[in-house]
C-alpha cells in the first residue's frame, strides 16, 4: 500500500514529478528529435525525481533562509558581499553544472550531447526544475539570455573573452548573468533612463548612476542600460556589459546598497545597485540599447511564461495528488463532480501555457536561425508573458484551496507557489505594458498575419475539431482576429488585454489540436475543446451549460 495514502494530509514529498505528469514524456517526444529524446529520457526522469524530492527540500530551506548582504568587511573596507545559504548553492550546482540549463543551447557537451540542444530541450528541462524552485530559474534564464544577446550583438573579441565564462559548467569558473535595467524613474519607461556612461581612451566606458531592482545582484556579468550621450529619450540609451570583477581581481566600482525583501523568489538576491564609475564595455551599436536589450527581454519573457507554466503544473500535480487520496463524506475528493470540474479547469489553463511555451520556443529559435518568421516570435513572446503569468496566480490559488487549510501553511508547497506566481506579471513588463506590446507588434511589425498563418498551419496538421464544434471554432477565431485588427487600427489601447487573451487562446487551441495527433496526446483535443468553449467563444455567464462531467472524466482519466 502507498504509505502516503493513509495519511490524514496527503504528502507528495518524494513523488517523481516527471512520471506524475501524464503528458511530459509524450510532449517531449512530440517536440524533440527522436534521438535527442531517447538521450534525454533518463535525465528527465532524474530531474523529475530531484524536483519532487531533494531539490524540493533545498528550495524550501532556501525560501526560509534568504541571502544576506555584507556591505563592509570586518576591517572596514567596502565589499558588497552577498552570502547565500548552502541549500541555494547546492541548487545552483544542480542547475548550472549538472544539468547545464544556461549552457545547453549555446554549446555541445552538456548532458553528454555533442551539439547545442534546441530550445525545446532547454525549456522542457527547466520546466521540470522550476516545479521545485522558481527563484533560481530567474538567474538561470538571465545567464542564458545574456549569452544569447552577447553573441548576437557583441564585438567578436568581447564575445570570445566573456562567453566561455558565462556558459561554463565548471562551477568555480562560471560567471552568472543578470540585467540591470530598472531605475526609480525608469521602470517600463526605458527612455527615462538616467544612468550615465562616459567613454574612455581605451574604448571602455565608466557608468554612474543607480539601478533600483537588480536580480542576481552579484552576477559575474550584467547587461546594463545607460545614457551614452545627451540625446533625449530612447535614442540616447546604449547597452553595456558590466563585469563584477576587474582584470586585477578587484571588485568593479559599484556597490549593492541593500537587498529587496520580496513577497516571493526569496531564495534569490535582488538588490539596489549604485555605480560609481563602474567600468563596462559597449555592446552593439551606440544609441540602439533599448532594441538590443529588448532582444534579451523577449527571451526573458518567454522564460517568465515557462516558469508560470511550471508553477501551474506543480500546483495541479499537488491538487490531483490530494484529490486522489483525501476523503470526505465517504468519497475521495476526485470522485465528486465539482472537484473534477475544478481540476479540469486547472488542467486547461496549465496545458495551454505549456503548449504556447513550446510553440514560442520553436518560433524564437527558428527566427534566430533565420529559418522562421520573426514577426511570429515577436508576438508570441508577449502573448505567453501576459496570459500564462496571470493564469498562474489563479491556478496556484486553486491548488491551495484543494489542499485546504494546510495549503495556507508555510511548511507546505502551496504558499511558495502562490507567492512566486505573482512575480511573472511584474518583471520584464507588467500586464498592461505587455498587452500593449501585442498591439505594437500588430501595428508596426505585421505580426497578426504571421500568427494567423501559424494557427492555420497547426490546425491543418492537427487532429480535426469535432463536427459539432467546427463552426463555433471558425467563428471564434475570426472574431479574435477581427478584434485584434480593430484595436490596432483604431488605436483602442484600452482593448489590449482583451486582444492579448483572445490571441493567446487561439494559438493555444491550435497547438493543442496539433499535439493531439501524437500518440499519447489524444486527450489534448478535449482540452482544446474546453479552451474553445470556455475561454475563446462568447458565452452567456448566466446560461445553463451542458453537462460536461464526461469531458472532465476523459481529461482526468489518468487520475481517476
Amino acid at each position: 500500500m502507498d504509505t502516503v495514502s493513509s495519511c490524514a494530509v496527503p504528502d507528495s514529498r518524494g513523488l517523481n514529478l516527471y512520471r506524475a505528469d501524464p503528458y511530459a514524456a509524450a510532449l517531449a517526444q512530440c517536440y524533440l528529435p527522436a534521438d535527442l529524446y531517447r538521450h534525454l529520457a533518463p535525465h528527465f526522469d532524474r530531474l523529475g525525481e530531484l524536483a519532487g524530492g531533494r531539490l524540493d527540500e533545498l528550495a524550501a530551506v532556501s525560501d526560509k533562509h534568504p541571502p544576506t548582504l555584507s556591505v563592509r568587511s570586518r576591517a572596514g573596507t567596502d565589499e558588497s558581499r552577498i552570502d547565500k545559504h548552502p541549500a541555494y548553492v547546492e541548487m545552483e550546482r544542480l542547475a548550472y553544472s549538472e544539468f547545464g540549463l544556461a549552457a545547453l543551447s549555446h554549446r555541445g557537451g552538456v548532458l553528454g550531447w555533442p551539439e547545442p540542444m534546441p530550445a525545446a530541450a532547454k525549456y522542457l528541462l527547466t520546466y521540470l526544475f522550476v516545479q521545485a524552485e522558481f527563484g533560481l530559474c530567474c538567474p538561470v534564464s538571465m545567464t542564458d539570455s545574456l549569452a544569447r544577446t552577447l553573441r548576437k550583438f557583441g564585438d567578436p573579441a568581447l564575445v570570445q573573452k566573456v562567453l566561455p565564462q558565462v556558459i561554463s559548467q565548471d562551477f568555480d569558473e562560471l560567471r552568472q548573468g543578470a540585467m540591470f535595467m530598472t531605475e526609480q524613474a525608469a521602470g517600463s519607461d526605458v527612455g527615462a533612463t538616467e544612468t550615465v556612461a562616459r567613454e574612455q581612451a581605451d574604448g571602455s566606458w565608466l557608468l554612474t548612476g543607480d539601478k533600483w531592482f537588480c536580480s542576481n545582484a552579484d552576477a559575474g556579468f550584467a547587461m546594463v542600460l545607460a545614457r551614452g550621450d545627451d540625446t533625449p529619450g530612447l535614442k540616447g540609451v546604449s547597452l553595456f556589459l558590466l563585469p563584477r570583477d576587474l582584470p586585477d581581481g578587484s571588485h568593479n566600482h559599484y556597490r549593492v546598497l541593500r537587498l529587496k525583501d520580496k513577497l516571493g523568489t526569496r531564495s534569490m538576491a535582488s538588490g539596489e545597485i549604485r555605480m560609481e564609475g563602474a567600468r563596462a564595455w559597449l555592446v552593439g551599436e551606440r544609441g540602439k540599447g533599448f532594441k538590443q536589450m529588448a532582444d534579451m527581454i523577449n527571451n526573458s519573457r518567454l522564460s517568465n511564461g515557462m516558469r508560470a507554466a511550471g508553477l501551474m503544473r506543480r500546483a495541479l500535480t499537488e491538487a490531483t495528488f490530494v484529490a486522489q487520496r483525501r476523503r470526505a463524506f465517504g468519497k475521495r475528493l476526485i470522485d465528486m463532480p465539482l472537484m473534477r470540474r475544478q481540476l479540469t479547469k486547472m488542467t486547461v489553463w496549465t496545458e495551454q501555457a505549456r503548449s504556447v511555451m513550446l510553440q514560442t520556443a520553436q518560433a524564437l529559435s527558428a527566427a534566430d536561425q533565420g529559418k522562421g518568421d520573426a514577426a511570429l516570435a515577436r508576438i508570441l513572446t508577449p502573448l505567453i508573458k501576459f496570459r500564462a503569468c496571470r493564469d498562474a496566480r489563479k491556478v496556484t490559488g486553486d491548488g491551495m484551496e484543494v489542499r485546504g487549510g494546510c495549503g495556507y501553511i508555510e511548511e507546505w508547497t502551496e504558499p511558495r507557489l502562490l507567492r512566486d506566481a505573482h512575480l511573472g506579471s511584474i518583471w520584464e513588463g507588467t500586464s498592461n505594458i505587455v498587452a500593449l506590446d501585442v498591439l505594437r507588434a500588430i501595428r508596426k511589425e505585421g505580426a497578426l498575419p504571421a500568427l494567423k498563418r501559424h494557427i492555420d498551419s497547426l490546425l491543418a496538421d492537427g487532429l480535426p475539431c469535432a463536427a459539432p464544434l467546427a463552426d463555433l471554432q471558425a467563428r471564434s477565431l475570426e472574431q479574435a482576429y477581427a478584434l485584434a485588427r480593430y484595436a490596432a487600427d483604431q488605436q483602442r489601447d484600452d482593448l489590449a488585454r482583451q486582444v492579448a487573451s483572445a490571441l493567446y487562446h487561439a494559438v493555444a487551441l491550435a497547438a493543442l489540436r496539433w499535439e493531439a495527433r501524437t500518440p499519447g496526446l489524444q486527450t489534448r483535443a478535449l482540452i482544446a475543446d474546453q479552451v474553445l468553449i470556455h475561454r475563446l467563444a462568447p458565452r452567456d455567464p448566466c446560461g445553463i451549460p451542458a453537462d460536461e462531467d464526461a469531458a472532465c472524466r476523459a481529461i482526468l482519466h489518468y487520475a481517476l
